[in-house]
């Protein structure tokens, strides 16, 4: 069976050489040359491992050979590699902020909450209670700060627009999922062409946050449970499915999509998802699909 692994470096920084192509294919089976997707960024090397290969082994042997050159290594069967339903979670991925954190710093409270934050994408907490406990310090901050936030605040994550719209562009349906909030994924969504966003609601009186969210909260298994909803409406096989994140409320999505991506994620996420990216930006999930640079489309 025909495998492909993707070399990628960051588009802002190449650091794909010769020499680690090389590397790379002298421990790959039956290595064929390079097929280039976007010069000194990212690379297609098609192999032919024997019956029973595992990926995940065959990524960690192109790993070794690299020696620490700042690339990702993405091994996979070669039939099936574009996927048709993308779920993407939004802080810390498709953004490069936590909205929570942000808000939280207009009452003082950023380091605070951050703590309990970065405790909840590692895993160490449940995620449903420390939403609660988070969202409870922001009682009586005009919910018209987010407007502040996003404009001032929040950055889309390079390479973002490129992947919703290429994507998009070859028929692929894209949906939001996060744990946050819809002030804010509303806003990211359209910016970005996302077909749809999914995530919690603050509740507000009178213009000002009450310090609580309406439950029940869209937390790991509500991710979960929109992946497998979206995938059968759509009569879709799980191998037609990606998804990204980098918490630990990701990584039951992440598990159940056909390519799962830990994108610049916490270590227990990345050890169990399928694919990690660690080095290069969201065109990453472009070049691993086998799309070229020449292919990338925005909304």
């Amino acid at each position: 069976m025909a495998y492909v692994a993707t070399l990628i470096s960051n588009p802002s920084a190449p650091a794909l050489t010769r020499e680690a192509i090389h590397h790379a294919r002298s421990v790959l089976p039956q290595a064929q040359d390079a097929v280039v997707l976007a010069p000194e960024v990212a690379v297609d090397i098609h192999f032919a491992p024997p019956l029973g290969a595992d990926s995940q082994a065959l990524a960690d042997a192109v790993r070794g050979a690299l020696g620490g050159a700042p690339l990702d290594v993405v091994v996979q069967m070669e039939a099936g590699r574009r996927k048709r339903l993308f779920l993407a979670d939004m802080d810390s991925t498709m953004i490069g902020q936590e909205c929570i954190d942000e808000l939280a710093d207009l009452v003082g409270l950023k380091a605070h909450v951050s703590a309990i934050t970065e405790r909840a994408m590692r895993g160490e907490i449940a995620f449903e209670p420390a939403l609660r406990e988070r969202v409870a310090l922001l009682r009586g901050l005009p919910a018209n700060v987010v407007g502040e936030v996003l404009r001032e605040r929040i950055h889309l994550t390079p390479g973002a627009a490129e992947l919703v719209g290429t994507m998009k562009a070859n028929g692929a349906y894209t949906a939001l999922v996060s744990g946050g909030f819809t002030l804010f994924t509303g806003n990211i969504a359209e910016r970005l062409g996302f077909d749809e966003h999914r995530a919690n609601t603050l509740l507000v009186d009178e213009g000002r946050f009450v310090g609580a969210v309406e439950e029940p909260i869209l937390g790991r298994e509500a991710k979960l449970a929109t992946l497998v909803e979206l995938r059968d409406q759509m009569h879709l096989a799980p191998s037609e499915t990606m998804a990204v994140g980098d918490g630990a409320n990701d990584l039951a999505m992440l598990c159940e999509a056909g390519l799962g991506v830990a994108y610049h994620a916490k270590p227990a996420v990345a050890a169990a998802a399928h694919a990690r990216i660690d080095h290069g930006d969201l065109t990453a999930l472009l070049f691993m699909q086998g799309y070229s640079r020449d292919d990338f489309r925005t909304a």
